[in-house]
């Protein structure tokens, strides 16, 4: 699973990129998927809804296993 959600990652970091920021796959465990944002996604305060409203959304919608994606 972990190759599918790397994947998955790959076709939504050029928006992230775009506002200066970045995501990094950590590891998936059991359908949690973790992941370290970076850049301006570090310090910024919406970076939880970017988490959950769009990564994990993402996710979930590409990869049925994916149950939940947080944070490293």
């Amino acid at each position: 699973m972990k190759e599918l959600v790397e994947e998955a990652i790959k076709k939504i970091r050029p928006m992230l990129q775009k506002d200066g920021g970045d995501v990094e796959l950590v590891d998936v465990i059991e359908g949690v998927v973790r992941v370290r944002l970076k850049g301006a996604c570090a310090g910024c305060p919406m970076s939880q809804m970017t988490l959950k409203n769009g990564i994990e959304r993402f996710l979930k919608q590409e990869i049925p296993g994916v149950k939940s994606v947080v944070s490293a």
